[in-house]
């Protein structure tokens, strides 16, 4: 006999119900993934896909790129620096040839990684084996080449992305032809660098120069601006693996634009990154697009996987 006085077991005997089949639910059958054949297309596999969450929020995104595309709006990808890592470059400049990108922006480690990609092929040292004997990030070239190139901006007054190709393409290295700094220079696209002075390998460097660091980091954060302002009326913005200062120069670009009394509506964002950090999801995806100013999307994944797929989704005929 139970302890609890005149509590008594909830009688469950008119519980309503209704038949299953009458029932709207949010994943059906037509939905489905379906198996892939060893000859498979692209474009069967693509279309074979499960149309559910991330996959369907990908198309979405990829049919709002396409039309940015034939609108002639900007589509700006902004790139942190493993997606060079991961060896991604690429795929990005072959999108930049189709017209799927018409402008970076990157991180500083973004200098760092592709400058040496370039230069001989390799990249990403052992931080834990060299930090020990004060040796981490005091590779001469790296910071040589991004410091000379800072100053030259700053003394032909241009920002220190295109300073920064400039200079990497005057220098003709093995691998331009993996290189974003070189591709955006050679085809004349907008590539924008936004640092956090003290965090690159450069920084410490004999050659640095502070001044000449900020000046061409903050034209380039003037240029940005004037390219998010051309986003209105259906351009797009990807950040593409950078959790902090990407998403915090693009949330301030888009408020100086509209502080200046430009609209900044039918917008499309999206951040890619293993997991949604709070200033991507806040600062690209929710508020840029908030109260009807556009539509953002959140893709968690693996860059070496999710950016192989857009690419796949973006070239396909599906």
């Amino acid at each position: 006999m139970s302890v609890y006085e005149n509590l008594e077991p909830i009688d469950l005997n008119e519980i309503r119900t209704y038949e299953l089949a009458s029932r709207p639910s949010m994943v059906t059958v037509e939905n489905f993934a379906r198996p892939v054949s060893e000859n498979e297309t692209l474009a069967g596999f693509l279309d074979k896909l499960p149309n559910i969450l991330a996959v369907r929020s990908m198309r979405e995104l990829v049919g709002r790129i396409r039309r940015a595309r034939e609108l002639k709006k900007p589509i700006i990808w902004g790139v942190g620096g493993h997606v060079v890592k991961t060896g991604l470059s690429p795929l990005i400049i072959d999108l930049m040839d189709r017209g799927f990108v018409t402008a970076v922006a990157a991180n500083g480690s973004v200098l760092v990684h592709d400058t040496e990609i370039a230069l001989v092929g390799s990249t990403s040292e052992d931080v834990d084996a060299t930090l020990g004997s004060g040796d981490f990030g005091a590779a001469k070239e790296t910071g040589e080449i991004l410091n000379a190139a800072a100053c030259a901006g700053r003394d032909d007054e241009i920002g220190l992305g295109e300073a920064m190709g400039r200079e990497l393409t005057r220098m003709k290295p093995i691998n331009a032809d993996k290189s974003l700094l070189c591709a955006a220079h050679s085809r004349r696209l907008p590539f924008t660098v936004h640092l956090a002075i003290g965090a690159d390998i450069g920084h410490f460097h004999p050659s640095c120069d502070g001044a000449a660091l900020g000046d061409t980091t903050h034209r380039d954060f003037r240029l940005m601006c004037s390219l998010v302002r051309e986003m209105n009326g259906g351009g797009v913005y990807i950040n593409y693996g950078s959790a902090v200062v990407l998403p915090e120069i693009f949330l301030k670009a888009v408020t100086v634009v509209r502080n200046l009394g430009h609209e900044l509506r039918d917008i499309t964002t999206a951040n890619f990154d293993f997991v949604q950090g709070y200033r991507p999801a806040t600062n690209v995806v929710r508020r840029p697009t908030a109260d009807g100013a556009g539509k953002g999307f959140a893709i968690t994944g693996h860059h070496e996987l999710t950016l192989p797929l857009l690419a796949a989704m973006l070239i396909s005929n599906t």
